[in-house]
């Protein structure tokens, strides 16, 4: 074999390498998150029975506090106690001081772009979203408003006068790049 031949199968098999690397680091974010739902959702049977939900892990410092679903879009997530970046690897989290989930004023919830909340391109006006909160409250919203804002629109965490859901998640949805000063931002209103 000449030596043109061994540094081009040496150069090649280099980048089979970094390829497949680059793969695998993309389906364990995939794969993190969709596993991590499976775990959260026995936790979350415990809170819906009247309960403190446990930890969906032993080393977990998050608790499933709702569950939110987009049954024309087929979605079906367990919502997390705390916003932190942590929790939110592995599902939307509410954000504390906001209403809590299902219950009365500005209930906020955030995710990911490009995991839980990837479906929030999907949704249009009118879509319905349902909201189980834990001790069996629920309730139904109807999107009214789709949006894209600042990051730093902070009066999307106000109290609403209305009983609303917002929706926030990173744009835009096919960014390469993680983070951007983007926010798009999806409100619901309250169905009697």
């Amino acid at each position: 074999m000449s030596r043109a031949l061994r540094v081009t199968s040496a150069i090649v098999a280099v980048l089979v390498g970094l390829g497949l690397w680059q793969v695998a680091s993309a389906g364990w974010i995939h794969g993190k998150a969709l596993l991590a739902q499976r775990l959260i959702a026995a936790s979350w049977q415990q809170a819906r029975e009247g309960g403190m939900a446990r930890r969906p892990w032993p080393w977990a410092d998050m608790r499933p506090v709702a569950r939110l679903s987009v049954p024309a879009l087929g979605v079906d997530l367990f919502v997390l106690d705390a916003a932190t970046p942590r929790a939110l690897a592995f599902g939307p989290a509410h954000v504390g001081g906001t209403a809590a989930p299902a219950g009365r004023g500005n209930t906020v919830l955030v995710a990911h772009r490009d995991t839980h909340f990837s479906f929030l391109r999907r949704l249009a006006e009118n879509d319905e979203i349902a909201i189980e909160g834990a001790g069996g409250s629920s309730a139904r919203y109807r999107v009214r408003e789709l949006t894209v804002l600042e990051a730093g629109e902070a009066r999307l965490l106000d109290a609403a006068d209305s009983q609303q859901l917002t929706l926030i998640t990173c744009y835009p949805f096919d960014a390469v790049r993680p983070g951007s000063s983007l926010r798009y931002v999806v409100i619901a209103e309250r169905v009697a």
